[in-house]
């Protein structure tokens, strides 16, 4: 099937202080967020200055997507819409309508299925669609790329890159911690057609990273960035109480990797390198949190890969070779969607 281009979709960020409550009510809008958690995240973005480091990441990745496929062929022009923030997906619909775009796919910034994580952006794409009229692109997102080699070896090299800032004489006191963003318990139990998805896309992800890069120390898997009312339940632990517990069973370093993350945006250097470093500090525990993909050239190459697998004539063989487990293409009709929103039978 035929593509005339890319579409980088992103959460989006502040990058005024003036930006910063106006974005965070976007991305909370119908959550029943209480007012004073909302004026404590905002005091993170003002704690950088009001500006998230994640649209300039998405600007470096998006001249990295199009360096990579000029050096290896791919004419495919690569534009860029956030969900939250400018510049937002509706107005870079329109431009690609504008420009002549028919059908393109769309490379969202996350590699998990779940509701917030992949359906979600879904509904962004189709709501961006439909803002811009009948002659919007058809868009298709391309699938979930959670065990990956271009995603999973670069958090493979951080965790490695992190391990070699600890004293080795202590390597059997350290301990590896995985993290990714809390979700409710009830999206979680819903994410994917049968339910689990996001949690045991993650396990998997941890698995693989783990087996990479430290084999022979232990790990868990823990949370991160919980948002939402007090009252309903999140994915835990969350990573601060994790410390706390391996610090009381002796462990003495931790290396943190963001696994749930494709790089270093506010709720990493914020949650982690701000929150979670001073508990360790509190606690005598040596931490250093492990990179995120970034740019690398092998995360950016994965990108030219999905792409190869939706437009090229031998995708399918691609895909073996490259060793991927099976998966869809494009989601299933209700995949991510609570039981809740589904239309009766």
């Amino acid at each position: 099937m035929a593509y005339d281009a890319l579409v980088l979709v992103s959460f989006g960020g502040p990058e005024r202080p003036e930006d910063v409550l106006p974005f965070l009510q976007n991305v909370t809008r119908g959550r029943g967020v209480p007012p004073e958690r909302l004026a404590e995240v905002a005091e993170h973005y003002q704690r950088f200055g009001g500006v998230s480091p994640i649209n300039q990441q998405c600007r470096d990745l998006l001249a990295a997507i199009r360096e990579d496929f000029a050096a290896n062929g791919l004419d495919l022009p690569v534009y860029w819409g956030n969900r939250n923030w400018d510049p937002m997906l509706a107005d870079t619909v329109a431009q690609m309508r504008d420009d002549g775009i028919q059908r393109a796919l769309a490379f969202v910034t996350s590699a998990y299925g779940g509701y917030s994580s992949c359906r979600q952006y879904q509904e962004d794409i189709a709501a961006a669609r439909a803002a811009v009229g009948p002659d919007a692109p058809l868009i298709e997102k391309l699938r979930q790329f959670w065990d990956h080699p271009g995603f999973v070896e670069p958090h493979a090299d951080g965790v490695r890159s992190a391990l070699a800032q600890l004293d080795p004489a202590r390597r059997d006191t350290t301990r590896l911690v995985f993290t990714a963003h809390s979700i409710p318990v009830s999206a979680a139990a819903t994410a994917g057609p049968h339910g689990g998805r996001y949690t045991a896309q993650l396990e998997e992800t941890a698995r693989l990273v783990h087996a990479a890069a430290a084999p022979d120390l232990p790990y868990d898997l823990v949370w991160q960035s919980r948002s939402g009312p007090p009252q309903v339940p999140w994915l835990e632990p969350d990573i601060n109480d994790h410390l706390a517990v391996l610090a009381e069973q002796g462990v003495t370093g931790v290396v943190v990797s963001p696994i749930g993350f494709v790089s270093d945006h506010l709720e990493v250097v914020w949650d982690l390198d701000t929150e979670a470093l001073e508990t360790a500090k509190q606690l005598g525990l040596d931490f250093v949190r492990a990179g995120t993909p970034g740019t690398d050239p092998r995360f950016v190459a994965m990108v030219r890969e999905l792409v190869l697998e939706r437009t090229a004539p031998d995708g399918e063989g691609l895909r073996r070779r490259l060793g991927e487990l099976p998966t869809w293409d494009t989601c299933p009709a209700l995949c991510c969607v609570p039981p809740t929103r589904r239309p009766s039978v």
